[in-house]
């Protein structure tokens, strides 16, 4: 089972701060997912489609899409991590990305989001993966420092995507 608990600080017991779970998403807690979704999309400018049924179907129905891991403290979803499968057909090399890392304002800066990238990580080896990706926006230079202090490699994003809507 994925699931790991830590302190959120090292406080006086008395005033310590709940611990905090990462584990695999559960169907319970679709509703705040979507929500911690859109905190981000809201985050950069962006307005978030997302819905708990979108979520199910990608989480956990017929086929699915991804892996969410969630981090939990005092029974509420206080950040999140979104994997999906890479392939490098050249290589025969399987990779996993780092879709989305989120950890809500109020818990930043208490280790939340490099214990959600540590459970990333185990997540993807499990699951066959020799290599993680992640990107970050170019100007988004808080999100450079903590993908390369948490061992990533930069390296540039070359050529143009493209996208074809299917109906």
């Amino acid at each position: 089972m994925l699931q790991t608990a830590i302190p959120t600080h090292h406080a006086h017991p008395a005033t310590r701060a709940p611990m905090v779970t990462i584990r695999a998403a559960k169907s319970r807690d679709l509703a705040e997912l979507a929500e911690m979704i859109a905190e981000l999309a809201a985050h950069h400018g962006d307005t978030a489609a997302v819905t708990p049924e979108h979520l199910e179907r990608d989480l956990f129905g017929r086929m699915p899409w991804i892996t969410a891991l969630v981090a939990e403290a005092g029974g509420e979803l206080i950040g999140y991590t979104i994997l999906v499968p890479l392939y490098r057909a050249q290589q025969g090399a399987r990779g996993m990305e780092l879709h989305q890392l989120y950890v809500r304002p109020a818990h930043r800066g208490t280790g939340i989001g490099r214990h959600l990238v540590g459970k990333a990580r185990e997540q993807a080896r499990m699951a066959g993966a020799t290599y993680l990706s992640v990107s970050a926006a170019t100007g988004n230079f808080q999100a450079h420092r903590f993908y390369e202090s948490e061992n990533f490699t930069p390296g540039p994003v070359t050529g143009m995507r493209y996208l074809q809507a299917l109906a």
